[in-house]
């Protein structure tokens, strides 16, 4: 109810009447017995619905999930680190970026109360779930919701991560309730510290950037150097073990432990803004705010970021489709934005669907404000295009599963498409999860009409990558007819600041096109389950890779139809000398010095003699304190013979196939559900490593375990 509210109410409004309602009915419990209050059932439907769906038991195997901590208590105690689900929720991608020097796009996620299909660590089902696609138009993204503390899931902290994005939770008190925590919280001013401290363990340990502080409530004004104490000492804290984390106060209380929403950078307010790393205005500011605040900040203004609602709850400009009215102000005032909500499109089912209104409303914040990632910056350089949902799972082609997944974890690097509303192009370029994809559940699709010579190229991507005296190796996949033909244009900028553009393409186009590049490199070509891998390499010494697009065109003296469709399925950009090196570490060691281990293992009865195994897989390489692959692909093989059992052996030759579970993003996987047969003997897990480089270990080379189910039984 409180969420419904708050898509049509502002918080000033909520406050008043959520303290209103909370006394009347604390009047009322006191005033009547339970029995005329609460309504009486008549059947057992309440206590089934309640046994049905159990609390969480955060000690106790299942399937990994994400979860808020909501009581001081549990802060306190540390309990989270105790969990079975600790292991799981940890990111594993490390950040690659500081914090520029410039105006700065912050992005606040509430949806549904948090936690929904991004809960579950290993992923869901739901192909339909919601994801953020454009990381290179922001700088900041905070995870929210109204629990005490909220712990952004991993997946959101390693795709952002992989973009250059940072990442924070997010800690909030609110309504009387949250005044009572902050009572106990800021007691002394030890207890305000032992509660930063225990933030800035969980941020450091789970690998995300910090956190957004969120006070909705008065505070006793007796207490407020306890929590200038604690913001202060949070930040210190933070920055001692991660000196690029943030720490960002929200402008709700005052300096006077009032709860007045100040709009703007002011006396009220800037005790907090210095003592930490920057302030979330209130998002109901008015014209001339971003300019005060500014002046107020000096020259720590980039760290002011003036909220917008996207749902447009009394925010300047109206959010929605016209929120680049607010971003075009502050842009012009050289502060910041805090963009709030923008599940607004997913939440409200935005015409005509959801990829589309997505894109469309991405399109204002990127005319308003324009790109402010640049990306790859480093080799090697991967993507194939995975938005982190999809229908099927392939590798190298090949289909490993056609069921509907959703995990965001898995999304790639993504492409910086240009959206196009009245789209005129010849070719329309999308990214379409419903296509085949060559590795994951992605691709680019170029479908539209090429007459004769013509030729179309689409933006892909906005590197900013020196290139060393080493030779770099370009390999692209394509799935298309022969009368569509797909190239790479990239483009180079010298160390004179000279532009250089080289075509890598299967055949030269004609007429040649001096005017749009050097020369064309023509690959070598490997057919690949329908695909078509295409590689090259070339020296850049000294030069720097500016932009990759895609090169649209129809081979010579084609007099076949002027259609054309093509998929993109992966671009990958390595050092020769690095790749080496890294397809040594995931490559050369053999499968015997992995170990695999089972724990936590549990076999039920199933349906008609079949059973159910649950178990926690966990991996390492003998001699490595930390893994060296930053994905794996598990899977499970039914091993139905004794005698592969007594010696301990994977089958060479699968009797039965090999069935892929899921991706792990740690080096551990919890199978949850795993029907068996009953003649089946054992199970053969079989784990597989991924480079950063794109490159999966070969199957029959990889770590394995075998687990006996009749030592079970």
């Amino acid at each position: 109810m409180r969420d419904l509210l708050r898509a049509y109410f502002s918080r000033r409004t909520l406050v008043s009447l959520y303290n209103l309602f909370f006394t009347l009915s604390r009047n009322l419990l006191t005033s009547f017995p339970l029995s005329l209050i609460m309504p009486k059932s008549n059947d057992g439907d309440a206590v089934a619905e309640s046994e049905a769906l159990p609390l969480l038991d955060p000690s106790k195997p299942s399937s990994p999930i994400s979860f808020p901590i909501k009581s001081l208590q549990d802060l306190k105690s540390r309990s989270y680190f105790d969990s079975f689900h600790f292991q799981f929720n940890r990111s594993t991608v490390p950040l690659r970026r500081n914090l520029p020097n410039r105006p700065r796009v912050l992005v606040c996620h509430d949806m549904k109360g948090g936690y929904v299909d991004d809960k579950w660590v290993q992923g869901c089902e739901n192909d339909a779930g919601y994801a953020i696609w454009h990381w290179y138009l922001m700088d900041v993204f905070v995870y929210f919701s109204h629990s005490l503390v909220t712990i952004p899931p991993p997946c959101w902290t390693n795709t952002a991560h992989r973009h250059g994005v940072k990442v924070l939770g997010t800690f909030i008190t609110e309504w009387d309730e949250g005044k009572a925590t902050c009572k106990e919280m800021l007691d002394t001013k030890e207890s305000a510290q032992m509660y930063a401290e225990r933030l800035a363990e969980l941020a450091t340990s789970l690998g995300f950037d910090g956190w957004l502080i969120n006070i909705e409530n008065e505070i006793d004004e007796e207490q407020i150097p306890n929590m200038k104490e604690f913001v202060s000492h949070l930040t210190k804290v933070l920055h001692l073990s991660t000196p690029e984390a943030l720490v960002i106060w929200y402008d709700s209380v005052t300096v006077c432990g009032d709860l007045e929403w100040q709009d703007q950078l002011n006396e009220k307010n800037k005790p907090f803004f210095d003592l930490c790393d920057g302030i979330f205005m209130n998002y109901t500011w008015k014209e001339g705010y971003p300019k005060l605040s500014a002046e107020v900040a000096g020259d720590r203004k980039y760290d002011v970021y003036m909220g917008i609602d996207v749902f447009g709850r009394g925010s300047f400009g109206g959010g929605q489709w016209t929120v680049n009215t607010a971003l075009d102000l502050l842009k012009r005032n050289n502060v910041s934005a805090a963009i709030f909500a923008p599940g607004w499109v997913y939440e409200t089912a935005q015409p005509p669907n959801f990829h589309t209104a997505q894109n469309k409303w991405w399109s204002l914040v990127e005319k308003s404000w324009g790109i402010v990632q640049t990306y790859p910056q480093v080799l090697p350089f991967y993507s194939d295009f995975n938005q982190g949902f999809s229908y099927h799972v392939s590798l190298e082609g090949r289909q490993l599963s056609d069921a509907p997944w959703y995990n965001i974890s898995c999304q790639s690097l993504q492409p910086l498409l240009e959206f196009k509303e009245d789209n005129t192009d010849i070719i329309q370029v999308n990214i379409d999860a419903r296509e085949a994809s060559y590795n994951g559940g992605g691709n680019i699709v170029f479908k539209g009409r090429l007459e004769g010579d013509v030729y179309f190229t689409a933006r892909l991507f906005k590197p900013l990558l020196p290139i060393s005296s080493s030779p770099i190796t370009i390999s692209y996949s394509v799935k298309s007819e022969e009368t569509s033909k797909l190239g790479l244009l990239l483009c180079f900028s010298s160390p004179s600041h000279e532009t250089i553009s080289i075509l890598v393409a299967p055949e030269e186009p004609t007429p040649r096109l001096d005017h749009m590049f050097l020369k064309c490199l023509v690959t070598s070509e490997q057919t690949v389950s329908e695909w078509t891998v295409h590689e090259t390499s070339l020296v850049m010494d000294g030069h720097t890779l500016t932009e990759i697009s895609a090169f649209c065109y129809r081979p010579q003296n084609s007099t076949k139809t002027s259609e054309y469709v093509a998929l993109l399925g992966h671009i990958s950009i390595k050092d020769h000398h690095v790749q080496l090196l890294q397809q040594n570490l995931i490559s050369s060691p053999p499968a015997s010095s992995w170990v695999i281990e089972a724990h936590n293992i549990e076999l039920l009865p199933g349906n008609s003699g079949s059973k159910i195994l649950r178990v926690k897989l966990e991996w390492r390489q003998r001699n490595l304190e930390d893994s060296v692959s930053p994905v794996y692909n598990v899977y499970a093989e039914n091993v139905k013979s004794t005698d592969v059992i007594r010696s301990r052996k994977v089958l060479e030759k699968p009797r039965s196939e090999r069935v892929f579970l899921g991706v792990s993003h740690v080096p551990a996987y919890y199978v949850s559900e795993l029907v068996v047969d009953s003649d089946v003997k054992g199970v053969s897990f079989v784990v597989q490593p991924c480079g950063v480089d794109g490159i999966w270990r070969k199957l029959d080379d990889s770590p394995n375990l075998l687990v006996d189910l009749d030592d079970l039984s």
